[in-house]
């Protein structure tokens, strides 16, 4: 635990948004995440960004946006290359999965604090 980075893909500043508690649990367990989103905010400190970070290694991507709004970071999730992408419920794209399958990126549809929590992430 906590070598391996962690994007976040459709991160909230909302404390009743699924994102926002994979990421206090993520920062609580010493996961290095990055946080990016529509849109800039930042709260507490974290920059939530709207551009994937260059240049820096990103081993799991945690998907919180539906479908549709995946389409524009499709290009930047394959080049970040991740060893694992997953999608969390509500999250699951047979068209990205199919890219990631091209691009020889491990993917599973499974839900983050679950796996958290039971000690098999990712």
């Amino acid at each position: 635990m906590g070598n391996m980075s962690v994007l976040i893909l459709g991160a909230s500043d909302r404390a009743d948004r699924y994102s926002f508690k994979a990421t206090e649990s993520l920062e609580r367990l010493g996961y290095p995440i990055f946080l990016v989103a529509n849109q800039v905010k930042e709260y507490d400190g974290k920059l939530i960004r709207k551009d994937f970070p260059i240049g820096e290694k990103i081993d799991v991507i945690t998907l919180y946006l539906g479908p549709k709004n995946q389409e524009i970071w499709y290009d930047s999730i394959i080049l970040a290359n991740p060893r694992k992408v997953i999608f969390n419920p509500g999250t699951e794209n047979p068209a990205l999965q199919e890219r990631l399958n091209v691009a020889g990126i491990e993917w599973e549809e499974a839900c983050t604090l679950v796996l958290l929590q039971t000690g098999q992430f990712p």
